[in-house]
């Protein structure tokens, strides 16, 4: 007998830790009752036996963490149990700012779709058909209003409908305001140690708290009743989960912030910083990639905020509400099904090696993501250049290939970066290549996931170098695609997949030196040894795959719920003329019945 795929000696552990439970809290209504009826009890039992159901709970909740992390099978039907048996006629809305389809119009007037590269989206699609929920996001695509129905709704996926997506329209000056200018000026480089001067307008933080609102009447108007789950994605809602709670004080809020959380020094910065915590305290759950980061929030809000740190239970109690901090390490689909339907690993090698001329000796470095100063592009560049000029042997059997997706080209930041890293691969070119070879090959275009998934297959070694990161989903999704268990990753020391993807070839992207002659060990690392720490990251990945990211969020928003409903069980033998041992017996037996673990 099993549960989610939990073999059954767990399974009598936890439930024996809930009779547990169970036997406390009847004595405590006994304790009650008898007391009400005149009958002498103990001195110190009024005050024990309270205190013991709440530290038996802890261990309750604590121990069913563990075991349903690390023993589930996790799966989209694993998703689909858990809200059936745990959280039964719960809706699940997802608010983020990033759309999973947009719909936009090319020159011939045609609505084209684009399924965007995005971290993000590759990770939150597959949990949003999983629950057949409701995804809020902006709609900025130029053919997006062409599409919905008159309630700002359209079906998707496009071939087979399982969810449904809401869009949000904004202004251009809400969108320069809340998102190039809040959430990417702002918040964006005080989140990441990459020496990028955060910028702070009074005009930005109206914009982003009035967009914040705007999505708060959205997530409301598509509650279908008091009780959703809302998933709240990212830095660019920081102020949504205090929104929602103040109209909707009985849903479970999840925020989780997919970037660094910066130490309480760095973060004094923000002029609006109370504001910010306030809001993200209205969170029932709030999440981080990394321990390191959920610990720098908490010490964020013990420096700025009239609070309760309950570090044994890794919660903080803050206007009479308990909003729980912990790590989720994100991850990807598993299996990816994008990868059954590309061609084998060599042809895809000839495909791009053909489209960019790349010499057939030449091994190929790969690296993919958006254009910006936190993931290290131009350290890259720096490291082959010491490479050539320490190894001068490897000219020319070296091709790096930098596809940089164009991102918030508005922004100075951006477009500087942009002409840096053009400006160094034209030079390195110069430097070392010749009419025939290019050492590095500079795509900032943007691809679709089935093209990059190609340029994952087709390299020799893949690059990722972030100055700093969350956790960054390139690293594993490059994993997911050699299921050739060949290929090497190199993998910065401040990214968030460091932490788990140990057979990496780990890298400080701030030497240059050392990071030279790790891609010289990369580019020389024979095919047993890249299939041994292949091997092995795989197993990472497909047992820490997105469903196991999100199941775990929603088994603690279950646990909250029945933690609720405990308490109120609790608040009945307060009332003894009204309860008896039997009547609080059977509220138990319905809870364990509804499977209360």
């Amino acid at each position: 007998m099993t549960q989610y795929g939990v073999d059954l000696p767990w399974v009598l552990i936890l439930a024996s830790l809930g009779l547990s439970a169970l036997a406390i809290f009847v004595s405590v209504a006994r304790h009650r009752h008898q007391r009400s009826k005149g009958v002498k009890t103990s001195a110190s039992g009024d005050d024990v036996a309270p205190e013991a159901a709440r530290k038996v709970l802890r261990e309750f909740e604590k121990n069913g963490q563990s075991v349903d992390a690390a023993l589930v099978n996790w799966s989209p039907e694993t998703l689909r149990k858990i809200l059936a048996e745990d959280l039964p006629d719960a809706q699940v809305i997802v608010v983020s700012n990033r759309e999973p389809y947009i719909h936009n119009e090319d020159k011939n007037g045609d609505v084209k779709l684009v399924v965007p590269a995005s971290g993000l989206v590759s990770a939150l699609e597959p949990i949003t058909r999983a629950c057949a929920g409701t995804w809020i996001a902006y709609g900025g695509g130029s053919a997006d209003h062409v599409v919905v129905d008159a309630n700002d709704r359209v079906q998707v996926p496009p071939r087979n409908p399982s969810y449904t997506l809401r869009r949000v329209w904004l202004t251009e000056e809400q969108y320069q305001g809340y998102y190039l200018g809040f959430a990417n000026e702002g918040l964006w480089p005080l989140c990441h140690i990459a020496f990028t001067r955060p910028i702070f307008r009074d005009s930005d933080w109206e914009a982003y708290e009035a967009v914040n609102r705007k999505f708060a009447d959205t997530v409301v108007a598509e509650a279908r009743n008091e009780r959703p789950i809302v998933l709240v994605q990212d830095y660019h809602f920081a102020l949504l989960p205090r929104m929602i709670r103040e109209r909707l004080p009985e849903a479970i809020v999840i925020t989780f912030w997919h970037i660094p959380w910066p130490n309480s020094e760095v973060f004094s910065i923000c002029p609006w910083r109370e504001r910010i915590l306030d809001g993200l305290l209205g969170s029932s759950i709030i999440g981080f990639h990394t321990q390191f980061h959920a610990n720098n929030f908490t010490e964020s809000v013990d420096r700025f905020m009239e609070s309760r740190i309950e570090r044994a239970d890794a919660a903080i109690s803050f206007g009479g509400q308990m909003t729980l901090v912990h790590a989720y390490p994100i991850s990807i689909e598993w299996p990816v099904e994008l990868v059954k339907s590309l061609p084998g690993v060599e042809e895809c090698r000839t495909r791009v090696r053909k489209r960019f001329r790349i010499p057939a000796d030449a091994r190929l470095c790969v690296g993919v993501e958006r254009l910006d100063y936190t993931k290290g592009i131009l350290d890259r560049f720096q490291a082959l250049e010491e490479l050539f000029s320490r190894h001068p042997e490897m000219i020319g059997k070296v091709v790096f290939l930098q596809i940089a997706a164009p991102s918030r080209g508005t922004l100075p930041a951006y477009k500087h970066l942009h002409d840096e890293c053009l400006r160094y691969a034209s030079e390195l070119n110069e430097r070392f290549g010749d009419e025939t070879y290019h050492p590095v090959v500079m795509v900032a275009e943007h691809h679709s996931q089935a093209e990059v998934y190609e340029f994952y297959r087709a390299a020799d070694i893949c690059l990722v170098t972030s100055l700093h990161d969350g956790m960054n989903l390139v690293a594993k999704e490059f994993v997911a695609a050699r299921d050739d268990e060949q290929g090497v990753l190199l993998l910065s020391t401040f990214a968030g997949a460091s932490r788990e993807l140990l057979e990496a070839l780990i890298v400080n992207p701030y030497d240059a030196a050392m990071m030279s002659e790790i891609m010289l060990q990369a580019l020389t690392m024979g095919p047993d040894e890249q299939r041994e720490r292949m091997r092995r990251m795989r197993e990472i990945v497909r047992d820490n795959n997105v469903y196991r990211w999100a199941g775990s969020m929603l088994l603690d928003a279950a646990r909250l719920r029945k933690r609720d409903e405990l308490d109120r069980v609790t608040a009945l033998s307060e009332r003894p003329a009204n309860i008896n041992r039997d009547n609080v017996v059977s509220i138990f037996e319905r809870r364990q019945a509804a499977g209360y673990r």
